[in-house]
């Protein structure tokens, strides 16, 4: 009786103590692979902006309101839509893998996917192009533009794919145009200027921008340049990637120096433009960076280093500036904006009465949830499944917060995550570490 006695506590002791052998902080698991840290130039600057920590509990739930979740069959651009922006999707959330491929290349991959046509669509350092059927699981495709010149170069190549045909920019300043049905370039130009930009089409133009700050207009057809627009160019570079959000006939561009642009696609006329880098001067310590943008048609989000601000995408006044920066591109939905920042908060903005509705502690959600001291996490992602908010983290963890704030649920992903997660068909896609699709629903 004894025995049994000793042997329930035990049972007992070894559940409450789930985080302390799950890895799910960061200082619990020394194999999880160290994230890039988009902020690492300003380590050293001072920061006289207090940086927004409190919690705030919703007062009215009513005002939370998520549009209804669809059932998604496309991620053409690398940021899901022409705004950047994510919708709610469909997720059958049985966490089970559905499927799992052989490794698809050697090489590393880009973090980004993008699909159509029940086709996976990868790139890597290599400059493969590798298209993956799920129909058929097996490569349907795999191609590689570069000569042996160009062998001993990492290639960093931007996706869109539309129709069978990939667009590609890469950072050699090369643009071409792919049909991976049939196996051929259709066109290509070499514009000798590292691109450093997403990929947006629209009114039968390509848009992006290069190394030295240009935005630039490409005939979708023949990739022959329409009209460039410079902007100011810094001397001194960081790892910021300039970001091009677009809604109908407008677009909106925010490049290295920190200054946001408004243009007409269709005249190739800009609209307006405003800086919002604080500080001028051309140091390492002293440049922009940021998330995304993303925009609703009405308002656009732009989440710098030190502060986030709600701009009027008409005129580009700024409506709001928060002190608080997202360590994840932002999701806007039935005007709330969703708010991972850098110092571990959920926070949830009504755009249309500029405040905030409520702001959580993730990192205390979860020693709460665990019964546990409070740590450090590591974010990867955020998407909104089935009206609800789960974060990704670097180790495969996934958060699942109710979107009133409140945390509902920890799970692990079945295979270890590598890229940044697509939702398809109500499941999640994903490479693994062994770089295998894995499908999960």
């Amino acid at each position: 009786m004894k025995s049994r006695f000793i042997l329930i506590i035990l049972i007992f002791l070894n559940n409450c103590s789930f985080d302390t052998k799950s890895g799910i902080w960061k200082s619990d698991n020394v194999n999880t692979k160290k994230k890039d840290d988009i902020f690492k130039d300003f380590e050293n600057v001072s920061i006289s902006d207090n940086i927004f920590d409190k919690i705030i509990l919703l007062k009215n739930s009513n005002k939370i309101k998520i549009s209804p979740a669809i059932n998604n069959l496309k991620w053409q651009d690398i940021y899901f839509s022409d705004e950047n922006n994510l919708k709610n999707f469909k997720f059958s959330n049985l966490n089970k893998i559905n499927f799992k491929s052989k490794k698809l290349t050697r090489e590393k991959v880009n973090n980004y996917l993008i699909f159509e046509n029940d086709n996976l669509i990868i790139a890597d350092e290599k400059g493969n192009i590798i298209v993956f059927s799920i129909k058929e699981k097996r490569i349907i495709s795999k191609y590689n533009f570069y000569r042996k010149k160009y062998k001993g170069q990492k290639k960093k190549l931007n996706l869109y794919v539309e129709n069978n045909i990939i667009y590609v920019s890469d950072n050699l300043g090369y643009l071409y145009s792919f049909n991976y049905k049939i196996n051929k370039i259709i066109w290509a130009k070499n514009y000798k200027i590292p691109f450093r930009s997403n990929i947006k089409i629209s009114f039968d133009k390509i848009i992006c921008s290069d190394a030295n700050n240009n935005l630039v207009f490409f005939n979708k057809i023949n990739g022959e340049i329409l009209k460039s627009i410079p902007t100011e160019n810094s001397i001194i570079t960081n790892d910021f990637g300039n970001n091009i959000s677009i809604n109908n006939n407008n677009l909106f561009y925010l490049n290295s120096y920190g200054s946001l642009y408004s243009g007409n696609i269709e005249t190739m006329n800009l609209n307006w433009f405003i800086n919002l880098n604080p500080s001028l001067n051309l140091k390492q310590s002293s440049l922009f960076n940021g998330r995304e943008i993303i925009n609703n048609g009405s308002k656009i989000i732009v989440s710098s280093n030190k502060n986030t601000y709600l701009i009027e995408a008409d005129s580009g006044r700024i409506l709001k500036k928060f002190n608080f920066s997202s360590t994840i591109k932002p999701i806007i939905n039935n005007n709330i904006a969703f708010f991972l920042t850098k110092n571990s908060f959920l926070i949830a903005v009504d755009l249309l009465n500029p405040q905030i509705l409520y702001s959580q502690d993730v990192n205390l959600q979860v020693a709460k949830f665990l019964d546990s001291k409070k740590k450090s996490l590591s974010f990867k992602d955020m998407k909104l499944l089935n009206d609800e908010i789960y974060i990704f983290l670097d180790n495969s963890f996934i958060l699942n917060f109710k979107n009133n704030g409140q945390l509902n649920q920890i799970k692990k992903l079945p295979s270890k995550i590598n890229t940044f997660p697509i939702v398809i068909d109500s499941s999640i896609l994903y490479l693994n570490l062994k770089k295998k699709l894995i499908v999960v629903n």
